[in-house]
């Protein structure tokens, strides 16, 4: 299985502080079943901006690390890439990352909102054949609040991906039932643990997939995986007819 959005680069961003912490992280992800990682360090974001050349370095460094250890994990490169005015421009000067050197970017807006110019990225990303990837959309206050700006999106050419421990129930009875919901309206294409240590951001990612049989969406988890493995391979994911069925009662939902 392929994770397709982690934080597993140490010493970077918010993700892991040592090579040793990120050597247990990715043991742990081969116990969980997980044999491709696309490691997602943050860039452009307020806080973080880890610049392409360091993570190339250092995917160079563990994977020498990891056939020494034999962990049967293969890396791969790519960046969270947040939201910004002058993406393109910053795309052009190949300051960002696809996935795995894919045709496929993985973008994250701002927590609060959804930004009126975030259309317009998206087609100007479309148009340079580069298929934007909403990283996490479940946990974004705008679109949970309305899911049909995330239907919007989806429409106009982005994809998304579901967080397992947003599935799994980590962020929350509220954060879980969204996702269980966008799931179900075909607003979620991917499926990635968003992972950042083991013990406050772990994997889940068997957890997240679990409770998606327990639900009954074994055929959604077996198109979210498959759709992560088209993304290695820069094949075209499967992608359904987006279907809001969000009822009113659905969001009586203390928070």
């Amino acid at each position: 299985m392929i994770d397709m959005h982690t934080h597993i680069l140490f010493g970077v961003d918010d993700g892991p502080e040592t090579i040793e912490d990120t050597m247990r992280m990715l043991e742990k992800a081969a116990s969980e079943g997980i044999t491709d990682i696309i490691a997602t360090s943050h860039a452009f974001n307020p806080h973080y901006h880890v610049p392409r050349t360091t993570i190339e370095g250092q995917l160079t460094l563990l994977a020498d690390a990891v056939q020494s250890a034999g962990i049967p994990v293969k890396l791969h490169p790519g960046q969270e890439v947040r939201l910004c005015e002058d993406l393109i421009e910053k795309i052009e000067a190949e300051e960002a990352l696809l996935l795995a050197n894919s045709n496929y970017l993985l973008l994250e807006l701002p927590t609060q909102s959804v930004p009126a110019y975030t259309t317009a990225i998206i087609q100007s990303l479309l148009e340079k054949e580069i298929i934007p990837i909403i990283a996490h959309p479940e946990r974004n206050r705008a679109i949970a609040e309305k899911p049909a700006r995330l239907e919007r999106l989806v429409r106009n050419g982005a994809l998304a991906q579901i967080t397992a421990g947003s599935v799994a129930g980590h962020f929350g009875k509220t954060v879980q039932k969204i996702s269980l919901q966008l799931i179900e309206s075909n607003l979620i294409h991917t499926y990635g643990s968003d992972v950042h240590n083991l013990d406050t951001r772990p994997f889940l990612f068997e957890k997240g997939l679990n409770l998606l049989e327990k639900k009954r969406f074994h055929a959604e988890a077996e198109l979210l995986l498959a759709n992560n493995e088209r993304i290695l391979t820069n094949d075209t994911l499967v992608i359904l007819e987006p279907e809001l069925i969000i009822p009113k009662k659905w969001w009586n939902i203390k928070k």
